[in-house]
């Protein structure tokens, strides 16, 4: 059986995707594509090579033009079924344009309505909240006599293959900095959602707060945007800034090396989880239990404000991460041993 993944964006939704993968993988007769935006082409160098993986720029110079490329090329493969596992109307549109019949996010889940109306929807238990779980139920879909009769599907961490890990080992342009900094903590400031970041006042608290029991706090970044950010921060707290912008198997070379990964609801930490690295991840507008990394090396700080969460990437009140301590993120470090 061929099939096509949909699932075009983002870091960390992509990394949450893992487990329904493995799921497919584990078929010894299915063959696995995969659709992908181009802006996050990167993140799918940590799937196995059995995954064939197809880049659409949707936010190039011809976004049209391209998706017409892409189609012409998915096509080719006659796919017998296609899994849209991000319920939007470009990813509905490029997974019905494959040819074959699409199986879809319940309703209920989809984010844009109008991508459930070219689908044919999954119905989700009410004990499948975690998006891992309504992945993995969605995967089930094609190998199904009934959509109605599907098991309710468990939750699994996400998490890379060791091989993969093992191909990620390569010296950083930046390893004898590493050396110099010693046991160090990385915080990644950035958020994908304005909602999602921290006040600045947090983070210097936090990285002098790691400091002050001997360890080194490297803040991280990954655009123009956020390096600005991070070196501001870096330079308030007397910490570390990253000195250049990583690629993927750079980006896990410097999370393995971490004693512990700070950050909001963001691919770097989900990233961070599925290798197993301690990870303290703050929640505002966000839920843990809709998805959150669980394992015994993953800590989370919960705002819970009465408005949340609300999922929106704008607010006017920015309350929730107002309310994140950063005695509770220390807290956190401290219980899991990482200070």
């Amino acid at each position: 059986m061929k099939l096509l993944v949909v699932r075009l964006s983002a870091f960390g939704d992509i990394i949450h995707a893992l487990p329904a993968l493995e799921d497919l993988l584990a078929r010894p007769d299915v063959q696995v594509h995969w659709l992908v935006d181009e802006r996050y082409r990167f993140v799918t160098e940590v799937f196995p090579s059995a995954v064939h993986v197809h880049a659409v720029a949707l936010k190039g110079k011809h976004p049209l033009r391209d998706a017409m490329r892409v189609v012409r090329e998915l096509r080719r493969y006659h796919f017998d079924a296609v899994l849209d596992f991000q319920g939007l109307i470009k990813s509905a549109l490029l997974a019905r344009a494959a040819n074959s019949v699409v199986y879809g996010l319940d309703e209920q889940f989809v984010r844009e309505r109008p991508a459930a109306w070219l689908e044919r929807s999954v119905p989700f238990a009410e004990q499948e909240r975690h998006v891992v779980q309504q992945n993995r139920k969605v995967a089930l879909a094609p190998f199904a006599s009934s959509l109605d009769d599907l098991p309710v599907m468990s939750y699994e961490p996400p998490r890379l293959r060791k091989e993969v890990l093992a191909s990620m080992r390569v010296p950083l342009a930046c390893e004898s900095s590493l050396e110099d900094w010693g046991n160090y903590i990385v915080l990644h400031a950035a958020g994908g959602w304005e909602t999602k970041r921290l006040p600045d006042a947090t983070w210097i608290e936090v990285a002098r707060g790691i400091q002050s029991t001997g360890k080194r706090a490297v803040f991280s970044w990954g655009n123009v945007q956020e390096c600005r950010r991070a070196s501001t921060l870096a330079q308030q707290s007397h910490a570390l800034c990253l000195p250049e912008r990583l690629n993927m198997s750079a980006l896990c070379r410097l999370l393995q090396k971490a004693d512990a990964v700070v950050g909001a609801d963001t691919g770097v930490l989900h990233l961070a989880a599925a290798m197993e690295c301690t990870t303290v991840m703050f929640w505002g507008p966000s839920a843990s239990w809709r998805s959150g990394p669980f394992g015994p090396r993953q800590w989370h700080v919960e705002s819970n404000p009465p408005c949340g969460p609300c999922f929106r990437r704008k607010c006017g009140h920015f309350v929730c991460m107002d309310q994140i301590r950063a005695s509770a993120i220390l807290e956190a470090l401290h219980e899991s041993g990482a200070i």
